[in-house]
């Protein structure tokens, strides 16, 4: 088939059915750069269904570049809290900051501009184009490589240089010159609630351009690391009403934890024992009760009392276990 005419018939397919199946979504009613921008930055690694309170309570509190470039990261990672990859709120919070000082508040167009900005890479800045600014760019994430994977029956592992560039180049062969924000939307919803992990080929509204003849087996990947292993140990300290909190500087950098232990006291049964995955970790952690007299305090260490624990930005484990040993002091 010529290209052309089979990019124009795939398009009219999927937009018909995108009319009809399209999910109403906070973040597809505006134009917004902004709102547009922290609905991408939140929906990376988390899912929409999570995302969508959220957004709405973000866009509350923060409704635009100015109001979060005047934020603490205090603030921010408390409203982020839950959501994970602490990283993404410190970008954007440093995007803001750029926009609002260096750009006069106003947010750039042009896709290379956008990706000089903070933790924004090749697909988060054409996202932003498309949607914010009808731009005609490619955008490539979770839900449309694994739709474009098996369009073409790819055989190469989409998480490497060919296989992305392969996907990038068909996503662009794609696009109409016009609308593209709704064509883009379209094959995201289209990966998303029809050719996900367990594909309904069936109903799918572009099953004749599909070359795949094992779907389930697309995408293909580079083998997983192993998952290792590892367990941390902290400590609850508790005078007067008050807990001892350590303010994280690495995975969590900015957020309050329990303290960190480097080993196990000896001969004591732990308060409060859960598992967590952090990437390609299974971590183990374990709280005991700190008996000895009130310890010196680090630098980086304060007692809060219990009422203000609800606004301090906590790891959602150790928020748990807080909420697990404090009734039961």
């Amino acid at each position: 088939m010529n290209p052309a005419l089979y990019a124009a018939s795939f398009r009219r397919s999927l937009l018909h059915w995108y009319r009809k199946n399209g999910r109403d979504l906070p973040w597809r009613r505006t134009r917004n750069p902004y709102a547009i921008l922290v609905s991408e930055f939140m929906l990376q690694q988390t899912q929409v269904a999570t995302v969508i309170p959220y957004y709405n309570e973000w866009m509350r509190r923060f409704p635009n570049f100015a109001a979060l470039a005047a934020a603490s990261e205090h603030e921010v990672l408390h409203a982020w809290q839950g959501l994970g990859y602490y990283a993404r709120a410190r970008n954007l919070r440093a995007t803001a900051i750029v926009v609002t000082q260096k750009h006069g508040g106003s947010f750039p167009r042009s896709p290379d501009a956008i990706q000089n900005l903070p933790g924004i890479g090749r697909y988060t800045a054409n996202a932003v184009a498309a949607f914010a600014f009808n731009q005609s760019v490619p955008i490539v994430e979770a839900n449309i490589a694994r739709l474009l994977a098996r369009l073409l029956d790819l055989q190469i592992p989409i998480d490497t240089s060919a296989g992305r560039a392969a996907l990038w180049a068909h996503a662009a062969a794609l696009l109409p010159l016009h609308d593209a924000g709704a064509h883009n939307s379209a094959l995201m919803e289209l990966g998303a609630l029809v050719c996900g992990s367990r594909p309904k080929c069936e109903v799918c509204p572009v099953k004749r351009f599909c070359r795949a003849s094992e779907p389930l087996m697309l995408p293909r990947k580079k083998a997983r690391p192993t998952i290792k292993l590892q367990t941390e140990h902290h400590s609850f300290a508790f005078r007067r009403s008050r807990v001892l909190l350590e303010q994280s500087q690495d995975r969590w950098r900015g957020m309050w934890m329990l303290p960190r232990l480097e080993t196990a006291p000896t001969g004591c049964m732990p308060l409060h024992v859960s598992k967590f995955p952090f990437t390609n970790h299974r971590i183990t952690l374990t709280v005991f009760r700190h008996t000895a007299p009130a310890p010196a305090l680090k630098s980086s260490q304060r007692w809060f009392s219990l009422a203000a624990l609800s606004s301090l930005p906590l790891p959602s484990p150790h928020r748990r276990a807080l909420e697990a040993i404090i009734p039961r002091t």
